[in-house]
């Protein structure tokens, strides 16, 4: 069983090392709702602070890639590949995506949860100054594959 307490209750990374390596992937999602005019600059590529979707992009690749600095007991991973998919959903919000794999021990959902709420905090960042009255909405993991625990698809 794993866990994260140790024989004398304490916390600690999870020891991985009996597990075979495979093939695992995770995608989650997350969604920041703002002004339909805050949507409408961003998609136009009038930004002043420049291209919003390229940059919340590159800030949830980097994120995943820095999950185990960010998360306690996470494990540091090498992964063989992150997407961060941004899209505009409806008149007033942006959909984000983001899908991590590799080849491993243990699995990758807490990168891809990580990936898509640093693009998320990276959209508020950067469009805070016209619209502070944004909201990050429905962080969740969309579904996870490989490893001992099976695959999950979120309903």
């Amino acid at each position: 069983m794993l866990t994260h307490l140790d024989a004398q209750g304490r916390a600690t990374m999870v020891d991985v090392t009996d597990k075979l390596p495979t093939a695992r992937e995770a995608v989650a999602e997350a969604r920041v709702r703002m002004l339909p005019a805050t949507l409408q600059l961003i998609v136009a590529g009038g930004h002043p602070k420049g291209d919003v979707f390229a940059v919340a992009r590159i800030a949830g690749i980097q994120a995943a890639k820095k999950t185990s600095e960010l998360i306690p007991l996470c494990h540091p991973l090498l992964l063989t590949s992150v997407k961060v998919e941004l899209e505009a959903c409806g008149d007033d919000g942006v959909r984000i995506r983001a899908r991590c794999k590799l080849a491993g021990q243990t699995g990758v959902e807490m990168e891809a949860l990580t990936a898509a709420s640093v693009a998320a905090l990276t959209i508020y960042d950067m469009c805070k100054a016209v619209d502070r009255g944004m909201c990050i909405e429905s962080l969740r993991l969309l579904e996870k594959s490989g490893g001992a625990s099976g695959d999950f698809r979120a309903s």
